[in-house]
């Protein structure tokens, strides 16, 4: 089974794959990102699904890379017979999906072998197969898949297989598209004019960015990977890929990341935002407000690409998972947990919108209105945190700064931008939280603020206090938090986002996981704010080199195995190279890039 981090993305705004080093399509779900996979072989084998498209001699590709600045992946084999480049691609989508790939002989004469293995529903259904107009045609169910190339096919143990000799020069391309069965077949892709239609919109797309600085490079990959997480028809952004790749490898915190995280989307505000992409911010910003249209109360932490409320959790138990990782898992029960911390960040992704120079609309002041009011009823009832614990609810700091966070944002609306609502309420709504936590948040024996009121644990996520304006950078009580976190969950170097043992066991789960790719640069940009920006950018590099060869991040990283760990490629960690960038580059003081001016101290 290929590493994590031997995976290169593909998508095309609707949904992604995933290729390997040797390349096989491990991971595809269609039509959506959301939608069951027809290959899964990622979680269990190539009996899950899977197409392989590589030399005859098989192995890892001797080098490969994206083209430029696009998702068009190159692959390249050095042979005894010759070399050959494999380019991958899913373009731009019009009547239907398509994964194209295009075989070019470099030099000499390279055998070749395709093997294609279509499963639908996570690799529990088995195809009808015929041939047909040259090529073939898969039906199952709701799903039909084409294959189109000019080379002769086969049947082979349930496969579908082509043996073919490229020379230097040649190109022989195969197409796979999916169409809903009961439609007709769609129009045939052109390989040659698809690749130029693709290299040309991912070329246009990111010469929009504005970052400018040591670290270009990294991040336009990491802005070109977010944009492929982002469901065009609807502007929702993904958390990540995949579904249940593990946390801890063979346990069983595997988790269901295909839908939109309203935390985590609002991280990737920011990060487009900073970097020139407000077409992104205005369509989220629109997706948002349909999403959550009706009872703030019935705010959920995520949802569907379309705003689908209900994200049933079920177990794929035909599937063994990867490296053993069971259960698979489809669908996600935490979207009815409540995490405080949610209605906070929404509202500060609204602001942080309004500030960037978006309109205002009526609707998303309305909505912003009608999450203030339930703040101010539930603002001090218990939670389950934005790590999704699975074990009681309880007062967590974190969640607290963000309901401060989400009433000062309306404050700063109506004092600068002149919208209606009762100011002077909100302000001393927002100073009774913040008494709040500081006296039950804080321990001023070990001079830190703890995970929740009473706890002897620590979070990662107390690093963004002065992120979002709580306290200022120069607070001893900031620096104190700091310094704590830095040692208390420090893992080789990284940070974990708590210690699962602490306080009995937070999480009710079992297992560990390893160092969280987004705390870790979150503490980057803690150590930059307290003014060690050498440490910060030492950090920062470190985390650059636990990317793989094409530039993805997966959630964790396990540094006992000094591997990639989690759902792939995950849009916190990405957001998170994109921001540190922003911050260690913008300049040589701290900044607050989500509140504005800060508050005074207190």
């Amino acid at each position: 089974m290929a590493l994590i981090e031997d995976y290169a993305l593909l998508g095309d705004l609707h949904t992604a794959a995933l290729v390997s080093r040797d390349g096989a399509v491990d991971w595809l779900c269609l039509p959506r990102f959301d939608s069951p996979a027809c290959f899964a072989a990622l979680l269990d084998d190539e009996k899950a699904g899977s197409w392989r498209l590589a030399p005859a001699s098989g192995g890892p590709a001797t080098r490969r890379g994206y083209r430029g600045d696009t998702l068009v992946l190159s692959s390249e084999w050095d042979t005894p017979e010759g070399t050959v480049r494999v380019l991958d691609f899913m373009p731009p989508r019009g009547e239907a999906p398509d994964v194209v790939r295009i075989v070019e002989g470099v030099s000499g004469r390279v055998p070749m072998r395709m093997s294609l293995r279509l499963r639908f529903d996570y690799g529990s259904i088995v195809p009808w197969v015929r041939r047909q107009d040259g090529g073939l045609a898969a039906v199952a169910g709701p799903d039909a898949v084409w294959l189109r190339t000019p080379v002769p096919l086969h049947g082979d143990d349930s496969a579908t297989t082509a043996e073919f000799t490229v020379a230097e020069g040649e190109r022989v391309p195969f197409v796979l598209t999916h169409r809903e069965s009961h439609l007709p077949h769609p129009k045939v892709a052109d390989p040659e004019e698809s690749l130029r239609d693709t290299e040309r919109f991912w070329t246009e797309w990111i010469s929009r960015c504005r970052y400018e600085g040591p670290w270009s490079a990294e991040v336009r990959r990491a802005l070109v990977t977010l944009k492929a997480l982002t469901y065009r028809p609807t502007g929702g952004i993904l958390a990540a890929a995949t579904t249940s790749l593990p946390e801890q490898f063979g346990g069983a915190r595997n988790w269901d990341y295909r839908y939109c995280w309203l935390r985590d989307a609002t991280f990737t505000l920011q990060a487009l935002l900073g970097t020139g992409y407000t077409d992104e911010a205005r369509q989220w910003r629109e997706w948002l407000v349909r999403a959550v249209a009706g009872d703030p109360a019935d705010l959920q932490i995520m949802y569907g690409l379309d705003g689908t409320r209900r994200l049933p959790e079920s177990t794929l138990d035909w599937l063994a998972g990867y490296e053993g990782s069971s259960p698979v898992r489809a669908g996600n029960a935490a979207a009815g947990q409540f995490q405080l911390d949610v209605w906070g960040e929404v509202l500060d992704g609204l602001h942080l919108s309004r500030e960037a120079g978006l309109p205002t609309v009526e609707p998303a002041w309305d909505l912003q209105r009608g999450l203030l009011d339930f703040l101010e009823g539930h603002w001090d009832q218990p939670d389950n945190s934005l790590w999704e614990v699975r074990g009681p609810r309880r007062h967590f700091v974190h969640s607290k700064v963000m309901a401060w966070a989400g009433v000062d944002r309306a404050v700063r609306t109506v004092e600068h931008h002149g919208l209606d609502g009762p100011a002077d309420s909100w302000r001393s709504l927002r100073d009774r939280i913040f008494d709040d936590v500081c006296a039950h948040g804080y321990d001023a024996e070990r001079g830190t603020f703890t995970q929740f009121y009473g706890s002897r644990g620590l979070d990662a996520a107390l690093l963004l206090i002065p992120r979002v304006g709580f306290l200022p950078w120069s607070d001893p009580r900031v620096r104190g938090t700091v310094d704590a976190v830095r040692k208390e969950l420090d893992h080789d170097g990284f940070l974990r986002r708590y210690d699962p043992d602490a306080d009995g066991g937070v999480d009710g789960l079992e297992g560990q996981e390893g160092a969280f790719l987004a705390c870790s640069f979150w503490l980057a940009d803690a150590l930059h704010g307290t003014g060690r920006t050498a440490e910060a950018r030492r950090l920062f590099e470190r985390l650059l080199d636990l990317r793989n060869d094409v530039g993805l991040l997966s959630e964790e990283y396990d540094t006992t195995r000094g591997r990639q760990a989690g759902n792939t490629p995950q849009a916190f960690s990405m957001v998170g190279l994109v921001n540190t960038a922003r911050h260690l580059t913008a300049t040589d003081e701290p900044v607050d890039t989500r509140a504005g001016t800060r508050p005074p101290h207190r």
